[in-house]
């Protein structure tokens, strides 16, 4: 298994539903999104996870779908924030860094927004779940 393959993408459904902190936060604000993760440089995301109301309805391997977020980072950073998530300073450092590249989605908006923001950094604890 491989991050962000198919595989690793339905085990990371799996841990989004089972995480209220995540998925039923969500919920409350009916999130809805199509999410792509990938890596750096490369010209598309290699996975995707289909938000619907704050739960995980899909995964799998990226297929040309119409994404709301396309989230880029190296390897190794995936793999580092998986096991210690960031928190606020650590992913703004991130993005101004460019160690986590937004391709798509509006990062700024997604910070300032507590509803989100909280979620989204619990999302890579999530990660380290898979």
């Amino acid at each position: 298994m491989t991050m962000f393959d198919q595989q690793w993408m339905e085990g990371f459904q799996k841990a989004w539903n089972d995480e209220p902190a995540l998925s039923d936060a969500l919920a409350k604000i009916s999130f809805n999104s199509n999410i792509g993760y990938g890596f750096e440089g490369d010209d598309a995301p290699t996975g995707i996870l289909q938000i619907e109301n704050g739960k995980a309805v899909a995964a799998g391997e990226y297929n040309g779908e119409e994404l709301n977020w396309d989230l880029r980072a190296s390897l190794d950073n995936w793999k580092k924030w998986s096991q210690k998530p960031p928190g606020m300073m650590g992913l703004g450092m991130a993005y101004t860094t460019r160690k986590l590249q937004f391709i798509v989605g509006d990062y700024a908006a997604m910070v300032k927004d507590p509803r989100m923001a909280g979620p989204f950094i619990k999302s890579f604890a999530v990660m380290g779940r898979v």
